[in-house]
């Protein structure tokens, strides 16, 4: 593809962003292990697509990487024990979007034994590779949660690029900045794998330019890989600003190239993938130990010790709690993940899942709600969406249920960044007119049966 391989310098132009408050509490804290919880619940959907079914029955005994739930859909990925014990019961959840799902609940014998099948994958070529990788269950470990596998099988002679993101620019989330610091070589090593297997010439690891160390170590082991590697390699320092590790902005900004709606980065040439996703890989590919455990900030002014911690899949939010120290207050709201995009939750019993990074206990100041009031017609939401949409307009025919006004105007190209709500004078509920306006869309096709 001639010069568009060349390495960036500099990120390219984006439309739109905020600059959102940093509050990166926890990144010089180095990542602690968490002990096993006295037991896991294993949600059997913790991925975008088909939900997996409980291959295990109540009183089996389990171990550590043992397959407790699977499906044959392409577009899924296979569930793991995190703990060796006894399945004490499979039960049906109800997940932080109202979905509900079948969860297998695992009571911890503290021994922490391996399945005897956990050895490492024999790797003889790419096809091998994307059975490695469904096997060892990884999904997108920045948030989205799409089976990897799948991203991987993408028409090999269409994508030239491999992308690695490790902006983190939610505010309070530190997981990926450890990773880079913890882990370069990691990264570095699974980055090579995929490369290599795949068939890619150019790798651009993008990280936003708060987290000066976090270049520097990845800059380290790019210099020192590009010496043997047949690519180039290199970090780019995206500006701080959110949101940068969205995958629409992070392509633009790293390659220059805009995925059109109902695309895919794949249709541009490009694979993106979560720093740990990729640093998960290496891993994986040395031990055969498939996801069973995940780094996460926890964090919020209700948390008694602020940290990162690695932690057991399925484990509690109120262990993950009590291990950093239980709660300074009554929090006033509970997250998982950032500000802008978290899912709030009812409570802490929910159980983490494979693509949760961050754990936010809020306090009531930092968890203030400002009443809204009428739009002013500012355009400050407009000028700051890096999709380009016209959110007040959307939001009239959200009011008129104008499904083809909705799709006229782009309402499905939106992300639900939070960009829009967070520059609003007026703290109008954005976010959630533009979620309503596209479950009125895909309830309309529904009727109509596409």
């Amino acid at each position: 593809m001639g010069d568009k391989l060349k390495l960036a310098l500099k990120p390219f132009r984006i439309r739109g962003t905020v600059k959102a408050p940093h509050r990166k509490h926890t990144a010089g804290c180095e990542s602690v292990i968490m002990p096993p919880p006295d037991e896991v619940l294993i949600c059997m959907s913790q991925h975008i697509g088909a939900p997996c079914k409980p291959t295990v029955k109540v009183g089996q005994q389990v171990f550590v990487g043992q397959i407790v739930g699977d499906s044959e859909a392409f577009v899924s990925a296979p569930v793991h024990s995190s703990v060796s014990g006894k399945v004490k019961k499979i039960e049906t959840i109800t997940m932080p979007n109202g979905s509900r799902v079948e969860a297998v609940r695992i009571e911890s014998d503290g021994l922490m034994t391996p399945d005897e099948s956990v050895r490492p994958p024999e790797i003889n070529g790419r096809e091998d590779f994307l059975r490695a990788v469904r096997s060892s269950g990884l999904v997108g470990l920045g948030g989205a949660g799409f089976p990897v596998h799948v991203k991987l099988s993408a028409d090999k002679d269409k994508v030239d690029t491999l992308i690695i993101n490790a902006a983190e620019c939610e505010p309070y989330i530190t997981a990926d900045n450890r990773e880079a610091l913890e882990n370069s070589w990691g990264v570095i090593s699974g980055i090579k794998s995929v490369m290599e297997l795949l068939d890619i010439d150019r790798v651009i690891i993008g990280v936003e330019d708060n987290k000066p160390e976090a270049i520097r170590a990845l800059d380290e082991v790019c210099q020192a890989a590009n010496r043997d590697m047949k690519g180039n390699v290199s970090v780019l320092p995206l500006k701080a600003r959110y949101p940068y590790g969205a995958e629409k902005v992070i392509v633009k900004a790293c390659t220059n190239r805009v995925i059109l709606e109902g695309k895919l980065p794949a249709d541009v040439g490009c694979i993106v993938m979560n720093i740990a996703s990729v640093a998960f890989i290496s891993s994986y590919l040395k031990t055969g130990m498939p996801l069973v455990s995940k780094r996460i900030t926890v964090d919020g002014a209700a948390v008694a010790n602020p940290q990162n911690v690695i932690v057991p899949i399925g484990t509690k939010i109120r262990d993950i709690i009590e291990f950093c120290g239980g709660y300074k207050e009554q929090p006033e709201k509970l997250l998982f993940g950032g500000p802008m995009m978290g899912l709030a939750l009812p409570d802490d019993e929910m159980p983490l899942l494979k693509q949760n990074n961050a754990i936010l206990a809020l306090s009531k100041k930092e968890a203030k709600r400002l009443e809204p009031s009428d739009c002013i017609r500012c355009g400050r939401c407009a000028s700051v969406c890096p999709m380009g949409l016209t959110p007040p307009t959307l939001a009239g025919y959200v009011k008129l249920k104008d499904t083809h006004g909705l799709l006229k105007n782009g309402i499905m190209v939106c992300m639900e960044c939070g960009c829009c709500a967070f520059a609003c004078p007026a703290n109008r509920p954005i976010v959630q007119s533009m979620r309503l306006g596209k479950e009125l869309v895909k309830n309309a096709g529904k009727k109509e049966g596409k």
